[in-house]
């Protein structure tokens, strides 16, 4: 008995962390898609430069993703058709 509650106990708070964490993260997200400083500082420690455009695509694609819907045509800076031709 003295080795089951600490286990129970150790489960419980990860489960328990893990769920606040997820709504932690969520909040922050959402205060981000409001406030495009926020998300361009986030970008910028990531290694990114957004400019106008590309900003706005990133909180239509947050904002989509949010309610569950994809944006056609958002997958990164490469189109398609171009990179290396054919040998």
């Amino acid at each position: 008995m003295q080795y089951v509650i600490p286990v129970i106990t150790l489960i419980v708070g990860l489960i328990g962390g893990f769920f606040i964490g997820v709504y932690y993260l969520r909040k922050q997200m959402e205060k981000m898609q409001s406030d495009p400083q926020m998300l361009q500082k986030m970008a910028k420690q990531m290694g990114y430069n957004l400019n106008g455009s590309q900003m706005q695509k990133a909180q239509q694609m947050m904002k989509n993703q949010q309610s569950g819907k994809k944006i056609p045509g958002l997958n990164g800076s490469a189109k398609h058709g171009q990179g290396r031709k054919g040998k």
